[in-house]
């Protein structure tokens, strides 16, 4: 099936905005869905991109296009299939990139469902295969009644591929968690699983659920032979698995609603333990006793559930199957309660699903252990603490902070909004840091070797090679300035504080 053949389906109504007669002739390998600003990493030679533009704003919508579609050129992507229903119309910036990469584009209006585009493509490649190349009847029979009955990807998987014997397959998400694999198949760690993604080793086949709105939420059929299936059939057992998928996504944001309303309850000052265990019982988590974690998170942009999905995948990164309540605190900022203690990894997934989104930074702070629901308020507080320094520590940057990392006052002052440590640090310093003042810069220097010796006279002299009497001159000066005793110790933390505030 060739480009041109694709756009001229009157059943699709998908409208050209830019292409070459020569890109028109391409053959089409396959399809991608996704809604990531940088997609080369999901995307094969060949395939057909559709994408409902989520990623896209206004605000900077030019450099968003210009890197998705210089992604899409990368990866060497057939055409771009651009969803009309978020915006209204396909942006400018985004056709003017593809023509400046040589990407053809075309619109998908807002009737028309992704699914049916994919099917299209994969009916027109493997139409023409015989019977044996798909589902047995058995099979699909079965199939059906275990999605009729709302059956997990594990069962749906072993179904699938009963009738091939020993075959690996996998469900993956696009940071390398299991989701579900057939019998037999060896444990595929997640860096693994996200290079295979990558590279395209095996067969990947996306699974569609357009109830799935950020890329945490999107699965990946995956088989690391690709010749141990035939597509039609790959893509039959992948389009099951996207109606669960479906279904699924949509109980979650169902569910969130408890939770959403617990973490209201520990946000707010004076909450009873006793309708915080009842709140922990409605969300899912019956050992009211504890302990627990509280972890918060949030990113750049505030795409609608973004936070939430990358915190849920981190989650269900260590927690597995098991009870975990995720939702979303009044300010916007995602929440998790974690039933005992988080594994070590878990500072190693979060690298994982940030990757996800390598454009915007993930934030992330987790609490102090809470022995119970009379805890969780005051876990609940130093998480969002702990988010505030990763965000402060790392504002460009995905970073993953622990309030039991707080182990000494500067740790602990990159939690402390930077507005407020500007003010502290220019209070306390006051002429210090005036840059009009050309003996300032020598004395705060002074200052800051000082304390950092401990307020000994003799190895400040000697670190900055200076005479003792210098020193005790400079240090006059300081306090003259600032008006503190550098002899009292409650005046040294305090001008070490303002030191730390200015890093």
């Amino acid at each position: 099936m060739h480009v041109e053949h694709l756009l001229r389906d009157e059943t699709l109504g998908l409208r050209l905005l830019w292409a070459e007669d020569t890109l028109l002739e391409r053959e089409i390998s396959g399809v991608t869905v996704t809604d990531l600003e940088d997609p080369v990493r999901f995307v094969r030679p060949g395939e057909v991109v559709l994408s409902g533009l989520v990623w896209w704003t206004p605000d900077g919508g030019q450099d968003k296009a210009e890197r998705f579609v210089a992604g899409l050129r990368g990866a060497d992507a057939a055409v771009l299939l651009a969803g009309e229903e978020t915006h209204g119309t396909v942006p400018d910036d985004l056709v003017e990139a593809c023509v400046r990469h040589g990407i053809p584009v075309a619109a998908v209006p807002a009737h028309v469902m992704f699914r049916a585009v994919t099917d299209q493509v994969y009916f027109q490649q493997w139409g023409e295969l015989s019977r044996h190349h798909v589902l047995p009847e058995i099979a699909r029979a079965r199939l059906s009644r275990l999605a009729a009955q709302d059956a997990g990807p594990e069962a749906l998987l072993a179904a699938a591929f009963a009738h091939l014997g020993r075959t690996a397959a996998y469900v993956l998400t696009a940071t390398g968690r299991t989701v579900a694999a057939t019998e037999g198949a060896r444990a595929l760690p997640a860096e693994e699983a996200v290079a295979a993604l990558m590279d395209g080793s095996g067969t990947t086949i996306p699974v569609d659920a357009e109830a799935a709105t950020t890329p945490y939420e999107r699965l990946h059929l995956y088989l690391p032979d690709p010749d141990a299936a035939p597509p039609r059939m790959l893509h039959e057992v992948a389009a099951i698995l996207g109606r669960g998928q479906e279904a699924r996504t949509r109980r979650r944001a169902a569910a969130r609603r408890a939770v959403d309303e617990l973490g209201t309850l520990l946000a707010r000052s004076g909450a009873e333990a006793t309708d915080v265990a009842a709140a922990l019982r409605t969300c899912g988590l019956p050992n009211a006793a504890g302990p627990y974690r509280v972890i918060t998170a949030d990113t750049a942009d505030r795409r609608e559930g973004l936070a939430e999905g990358a915190l849920a995948e981190a989650v269900a990164h260590v927690a597995g199957p098991g009870p975990a309540a995720v939702g979303r605190l009044a300010d916007g900022t995602a929440f998790a309660v974690v039933p005992g203690d988080l594994p070590a990894g878990f500072g190693e997934v979060w690298p994982l699903v940030a990757g996800c989104e390598p454009s915007v930074p993930l934030h992330g702070g987790a609490g102090s252990p809470a022995a119970g629901p009379e805890g969780l308020a005051g876990a609940l507080a130093e998480a969002r603490y702990a988010l505030a320094s990763a965000r402060s520590t790392a504002p460009d940057a995905s970073l993953l902070t622990d309030a039991t990392a707080f182990t000494g006052l500067d740790t602990l002052l990159t939690g402390v909004p930077a507005e407020v440590r500007t003010a502290y640090s220019r209070t306390v310093l006051g002429s210090l840091i005036d840059t009009g003042n050309t003996s300032a810069a020598p004395l705060l220097h002074t200052l800051r070797t000082f304390l950092a010796c401990d307020g000994s006279w003799a190895r400040t002299a000697e670190a900055l090679h200076l005479h003792v009497n210098t020193v005790h001159y400079r240090i006059q000066r300081i306090e003259h300035f600032t008006g503190r005793d550098l002899s009292r110790l409650a005046d040294r933390l305090d001008l070490w504080a303002a030191l730390l505030c200015r890093s």
